[in-house]
């Protein structure tokens, strides 16, 4: 009897034991081990979406060419067109939109000034050089007395038109003005030219009302214009006015938009605008 009550003792003892060997000795299932879990291992690399603002030709163009790139990276664009230079960075600032890319530098600082945003340049991209056209003349020379001409209507965009008319001749403007002068800043006019402030992207819809218009190479570019072929005279390569990712402080460094500013600085992406454009874009990098 002692024997009986003595093994089984022992044999009480040894199955304890084992079952405590296999608690210690257990893997931890992938629910419970902080080492396998998805957020933990792949936190740099989690999907982020990206909500870009751009005019079609060419930002939302060249978007469009790096976006499996960026999705391969993480990062997935979504794209929204606009026809207008406005709410593209009032989204930006109210934080439906991530960045933007639409506009130099220089319109984005007046649009600051003017509006109170605080938008920031996160990397420039490339440059357009503005442009002048007509559906009335073939060359300058053509240009009567008189003549009416279109210009933006915007600060910038205004004074950067003035600028070049200046530039070739036709009118003289207030010494020191610069970019930023105005049609009031016109100081010599030989042939009395007729000034109409328009909005940007109605300027090519107006090329049969007037003898002249000024026009952003993108705008130009949608109306189907060659700015190579079809402006009477243009802007130089080394115009100062290089199109920008613009973001806001609080997200200039993202990893997501520095993907973004890098994807779109590649060889690659400087090869299709020499050869898309034909001059008319020019990278700015």
């Amino acid at each position: 009897m002692k024997k009986q009550v003595l093994f089984a003792f022992l044999l009480i003892i040894s199955l304890v034991a084992l079952a405590g060997c296999g608690e210690k000795n257990a893997a931890p299932t992938p629910s419970t081990s902080p080492s396998s879990s998805p957020a933990a291992d792949n936190e740099g690399a989690k999907e982020v979406t990206l909500k870009i603002g751009a005019s079609s030709v060419p930002h939302a163009e060249l978007l469009n060419l790096v976006k499996d790139q960026l999705k391969e990276e993480g990062v997935t664009l979504e794209i929204k067109e606009f026809t207008d230079y406005v709410q593209p960075n009032i989204q930006v600032d109210e934080k439906q939109l991530d960045a933007n890319f639409f506009q130099h530098l220089a319109y984005m600082e007046q649009f600051n000034k003017d509006k109170g945003t605080k938008l920031v340049s996160a990397g420039s991209i490339h440059v357009e050089p503005f442009g002048s056209y007509s559906n009335k003349i073939k060359s300058i020379d053509e240009l009567a007395d008189g003549a009416t001409v279109a210009i933006p209507s915007d600060p910038s965009n205004g004074g950067r038109a003035l600028a070049l008319l200046e530039k070739n001749g036709l009118i003289e403007l207030k010494e020191g003005v610069g970019i930023a002068g105005t049609v009031k800043d016109i100081v010599a006019n030989k042939k009395d030219l007729q000034f109409r402030e328009l909005e940007a992207a109605m300027l090519p819809r107006v090329l049969d009302e007037v003898d002249l218009a000024l026009i952003n190479t993108n705008y130009a570019l949608q109306a189907d214009l060659v700015p190579t072929k079809d402006a009477l005279f243009m802007e130089d390569k080394d115009s100062p006015f290089p199109n920008i990712i613009a973001a806001r402080e609080d997200n200039k460094d993202s990893e997501a938009i520095q993907k973004l500013v890098k994807a779109l600085q590649t060889p690659e992406v400087k090869a299709f605008i020499e050869e898309k454009y034909e001059g008319a874009i020019i990278p700015a990098f």
